[in-house]
């Protein structure tokens, strides 16, 4: 009862994702993959999981620390016992710390941040316990955490990649910083960053840079086939602009982006997994909780709509453009 009550659920997933019947839903579930035909590339695939997870403001509270680095082994465990291979965490998943707390003249003004009120002791037991965990439950995570630099450097706002066998593979540092993060917070990244899982590529970026989406055609002139979104959340009502942003950006680039928040935004808008056609594949729940999406991500060599637009990026049109034809040149007659 339980398999075939979460085969329909399926189908009415996908009729309610792509307004199908439920008929048409059914057969297109039903339908078994297409082998590649000779001489064709086989398409690639990674089951990929999406995290929501509790917040931390207070970056001198060692408790609240603690308890999201158990939550997110917890998130990490459930992840694998599901199949996945990769996790996806938010910005600040241990802490996200608020700027008015940091603030050397806060909180009732905003200024330069003293770092030092930000328990890094406490951060860097947890970021050994997750390495730890990654090797055990042999999943790929990545998840958000500042990153301290020499003094009197501010730190990067960074994402750590690991590997299923708990190494730091690299590190993304966001790039395009909001007024207040580069005024008195972080220091700014300065390259993309790419890795490689089964085959699959990924690129990485934080923040606030669904906002520029050069930020995500520079990682689709890097051949990748998913983007993970790290944000932070910290405001709910902020959430419908990212995730709108999310969807388009699939589509506009033909590949998968996860989107990771905090769970309070979930309310508004949960977190979850964009397919290269602009839709969700997956979403995390809505009531505010913690917990995880999946979805198995795939390429389609088949589809020539990528392939295409990167060729219409380039010059293709513009030795085809019309130059000294009057009925071109001119724009006040029909």
């Amino acid at each position: 009862m339980t398999r075939n009550g979460n085969f329909k659920r399926r189908v009415r997933a996908r009729a309610a994702k792509t307004g199908e019947s439920y008929t048409s839903a059914l057969s297109h579930i039903r339908q078994p993959r297409p082998e590649p035909q000779a001489g064709e590339p086989a398409g690639k695939s990674l089951r990929l999981a999406v995290a929501q997870t509790t917040v931390c403001l207070d970056p001198r509270d060692a408790d609240a620390f603690r308890a999201n680095g158990a939550e997110m082994r917890r998130l990490m465990r459930e992840a694998r016992d599901a199949g996945a291979r990769l996790i996806h965490f938010c910005e600040g998943t241990i802490c996200f710390p608020n700027k008015r707390i940091l603030s050397e003249t806060g909180p009732a003004e905003i200024g330069a941040a003293d770092w030092s009120r930000y328990r890094w002791e406490v951060l860097r037991e947890e970021l050994d316990a997750i390495r730890s965990c990654a090797r055990e439950l042999n999943i790929w995570t990545v998840f958000g955490a500042p990153h301290r630099l020499t003094p009197p450097h501010r730190p990067h706002n960074s994402l750590y990649i690991l590997s299923d066998r708990g190494e730091l593979v690299t590190r993304y540092d966001e790039r395009l910083l909001s007024h207040t993060k580069f005024s008195f917070l972080y220091s700014p990244g300065r390259i993309p960053v790419t890795f490689e899982v089964e085959g699959m590529r990924f690129g990485c970026a934080a923040g606030m840079e669904s906002h520029y989406h050069e930020i995500f055609t520079e990682y689709e002139r890097l051949d990748v086939d998913c983007v993970l979104f790290s944000t932070s959340g910290e405001v709910p009502s902020a959430a419908p602009p990212f995730a709108a942003e999310v969807l388009g950006l699939a589509a506009s680039n033909t590949f998968w982006v996860s989107y990771a928040t905090h769970a309070p935004q979930s309310v508004v808008t949960p977190c979850g997994i964009a397919g290269p056609r602009g839709q969700w594949a997956a979403r995390c729940p809505n009531d505010g909780s913690p917990g995880i999406a999946i979805a198995e991500i795939e390429t389609d060599p088949a589809n020539l709509a990528r392939p295409w637009r990167r060729t219409a990026r380039g010059d293709l049109y513009r030795p085809h453009q019309i130059d000294g034809d009057p009925r071109s040149d001119s724009r006040e007659a029909f």
